[in-house]
């Protein structure tokens, strides 16, 4: 029970640092809200979010580093991005940054990305 413990509080610090230690962080959590609705390749997160294209394979580069988000079908142009299994059983985690940093944080902190596209 004390590793799953230790285990849980690195991941913690880990979505923290991912999340809410960066101006970027803002822009992952927008990415992760999309992707809890549906599979999206970069470039649809690209249009979506209103990015330029590398910006998006930036940040889904540290959300798959993260183990926040896999890649289906290998890690070729085209690929559509899931929550990885890891990240879904923790999602709470996710929940809980998202309610401490606040949503009106989230819309200051990345002015950049289209609302309601």
């Amino acid at each position: 029970m004390e590793d799953e413990s230790g285990y849980m509080m690195a991941l913690k610090h880990s979505l923290w640092n991912l999340l809410a230690g960066s101006r970027g962080g803002f822009t992952r959590i927008e990415i992760i809200k999309l992707l809890r609705a549906r599979p999206y390749n970069t470039n649809q997160l690209h249009e979506k979010l209103g990015l330029d294209y590398k910006t998006i394979q930036h940040h889904m580069r540290m959300l798959t580093n993260g183990n926040i988000v896999t890649a289906g079908e290998g890690k070729k142009y085209g690929s559509m991005y899931f929550l990885s299994p890891l990240f879904e059983a923790n999602i709470q985690l996710f929940d809980e940054i998202l309610e401490k940093v606040g949503e009106s944080q989230i819309n200051r902190g990345n002015k950049r990305v289209k609302r309601g596209k």
